[in-house]
C-alpha cells in the first residue's frame, strides 16, 4: 500500500476539478419573441371593413376564420452551455482509479488508465475555455479555487505533525531556518512541502511513513500552479505554432526524464512534472480549440497508438522497482498519457447528459467532480485510517478462532477498500464545503446534483 511521495499516480483537477457554478446548464423555458416585452408578437395591420370582407367571400366557400392559418409557436429559445458529461465522467474514473492504485499499488492501473494525463488534459480545456477573459483574474480564480482546500488539509496535517514532536528546524533533510521557510508551501504551492519521512513508532496509532503518504499528493497542486502560471503563453504559443508547442514537452521529458540532463533535488521533480504532463495540458488546448476535430480521427488514432506503442518499448527496457509502473518511467508516462488522451478526445461525444446505463451514476459523477479536490486531498489519509479500524476487529471475541484471524488476514485489502469509500463520504461532508468557499458559493454538504439539493442552493 505504501507509495513514495511524489509518484504522478493522479491529479485532481484541484479548481478544475471542482463545479464551477457557469458549467451548469437547466432547460431553458420557451420565449416568445415579442411577448417578453409586453407587446403582440404577430404584425399589426388595419382591419378592413366589414361589408368589403363580406362581399369577398364566394358562395359556398368555407369561413375565412376556418381557413386561416393558426398562430405557430416560437421555437424554444437554444439551451445555455452546460457541463459536458463525457469530460465529468472521465474525471470520475480517474479518481476512482487513483484510490484503486494508492490502495493495491497495482503498477498495471498505469498503463490501464493514465489518470494524471487525463485530469491534466481536462484541465487544460477547462483553462483554454477561461482564458477567454482577461488572464489575471482567470489565474487569480484559479488560485483562489486551489488554496482554501489545501489550506484546511494542511492545518489537519501539519497539527498531526507538531503534535507528534516534529519540529522542521530540526529536520536532516530541510534543517534550520530552510525547514521552517519550506512550510510556506503549505500555503502556496510554489515547491514541494517538507514533512518528515518515518515519525512516531510502529506499534502508534499510523504507520511511521504516515506523513509521506499524507503529502505525497500535494505535488499534484505544484505542477497545477505551474500549468496555470503559464497557460496564458502556452495558450498564444500554441495558436501561433501549435505542433511545436503541443509536442515540446515530450522532447523535453526525452532530455530531463532519461538522464540525459539531471536536475537534483525538487527543483528536478517539478521541471520533469511540467514537461511530462505538459502535452497533455496543451490537448486540452487542442480539444477546447477544436484543432483535434480537424484532423481524420483515422490519422489521428493511428498516430496516437505509434506513440503508445514507443512508450511501452521504452518502458520495456527501463522497468523500475515497481515493474510496469509508469509512473517510475517519465518519457513512457509522457508518451503513452499523451496518445491515450489524443484517442480519449478524438472520440469524445459531449454528452450534456449520461447516456443510457451510465445515467444511473449521474448523482456520483455530479458529487466526484463538485469535490474533486476534497477527494484527492484526502483519500490517501482516508486510506490510512481504515488501517487502525479494522485492527479493531481483532480484539472481538470470536476472532480467537485462527479460521476468523486468517480470514481478515486473507481479505484485510478488501475490507481496506471497502471501508475507504465513507470515510471519504464523512470528508465530503466535513471539509467538501471549503471547495464551495474558495468557489465564492454558498456552501453545500452534499452537491450531487439533486433537486433537492439544487432548491436549497438557490434559496441561499
Amino acid at each position: 500500500m505504501t507509495q513514495p511521495p511524489y509518484n504522478g499516480a493522479y491529479g485532481s483537477d484541484g479548481a478544475a476539478g471542482s463545479a464551477n457554478a457557469d458549467w451548469f446548464g437547466g432547460p431553458e423555458q420557451a420565449q416568445w419573441p415579442a411577448a417578453a416585452a409586453g407587446t403582440s408578437a404577430w404584425p399589426q395591420t388595419a382591419a378592413p371593413d366589414v361589408t368589403t370582407r363580406l362581399a369577398e367571400v364566394p358562395p359556398q366557400s368555407e369561413p375565412a376564420a376556418a381557413t386561416s392559418p393558426l398562430p405557430q409557436a416560437a421555437p424554444a429559445a437554444p439551451k445555455k452551455p452546460g457541463r459536458d458529461r463525457y469530460l465529468d465522467l472521465l474525471r470520475s474514473l480517474a479518481l476512482v482509479r487513483v484510490v484503486v492504485y494508492h490502495l493495491f499499488g497495482w503498477a498495471w492501473l498505469t498503463v490501464l488508465f493514465p489518470s494524471m494525463g487525463v485530469m491534466f488534459a481536462l484541465a487544460g480545456s477547462l483553462m483554454a475555455r477561461s482564458l477567454s477573459r482577461p488572464a489575471i483574474g482567470v489565474i487569480r480564480g484559479r488560485i483562489r479555487r486551489l488554496l482554501p482546500p489545501m489550506w484546511g488539509f494542511g492545518v489537519v496535517v501539519l497539527g498531526m505533525l507538531f503534535l507528534s514532536g516534529w519540529n522542521p528546524g530540526k529536520d536532516p533533510d530541510n534543517g534550520g531556518t530552510w525547514g521552517w521557510i519550506s512550510l510556506l508551501n503549505y500555503l502556496i504551492p510554489i515547491g514541494a512541502p517538507t514533512y518528515p519521512w518515518h515519525i512516531g513508532s510502529n506499534g502508534g496509532l499510523l504507520d511511521t511513513t504516515w506523513p509521506a503518504q499524507a503529502a505525497g499528493p500535494l505535488w499534484y497542486l505544484r505542477a497545477y500552479l505551474w500549468f496555470v502560471l503559464a497557460s496564458p503563453l502556452l495558450l498564444w504559443a500554441f495558436r501561433k505554432v501549435p505542433w511545436a508547442t503541443l509536442l515540446a514537452p515530450l522532447g523535453l521529458t526525452a532530455i530531463v526524464g532519461t538522464g540525459l540532463i539531471t536536475i537534483p533535488g525538487e527543483t528536478g521533480n517539478a521541471v520533469t512534472d511540467f514537461a511530462v504532463y505538459g502535452s497533455c495540458w496543451v490537448l486540452g488546448f487542442a480539444h477546447h480549440e477544436g484543432v483535434l476535430k480537424k484532423i481524420p480521427r483515422y490519422l489521428a488514432v493511428s498516430c496516437a497508438a505509434l506513440v503508445m506503442a514507443f512508450g511501452l518499448w521504452w518502458a520495456s527496457g527501463h522497468l523500475g522497482p515497481d515493474g510496469w509502473d509508469l509512473n517510475d518511467i517519465p518519457l513512457a508516462q509522457a508518451t503513452w498519457s499523451f496518445g491515450f488522451v489524443v484517442i480519449l478526445l478524438q472520440y469524445s461525444p459531449s454528452w450534456q447528459e449520461l447516456p443510457g446505463r451510465l445515467a444511473k451514476w449521474d448523482k456520483l459523477v455530479t458529487l466526484s467532480n463538485s469535490r474533486a479536490m476534497t477527494i484527492y486531498l484526502w483519500h490517501n489519509m482516508l486510506i490510512m485510517a481504515t488501517v487502525p479500524i479494522i485492527d479493531l476487529a481483532y480484539d472481538l471475541p470470536f476472532m480467537e478462532d485462527a479460521r476468523w484471524s486468517d480470514a481478515l488476514d486473507s481479505t484485510y485489502m478488501i475490507w481496506m477498500f471497502v471501508l475507504v469509500w465513507p470515510l471519504i463520504a464523512l470528508a465530503i461532508l466535513g471539509t467538501g464545503w471549503i471547495e464551495d468557499i474558495a468557489a465564492k458559493r454558498s456552501p453545500r454538504l452534499w452537491p450531487d446534483g439533486s433537486r433537492k439539493g439544487r432548491k436549497k442552493s438557490r434559496h441561499a
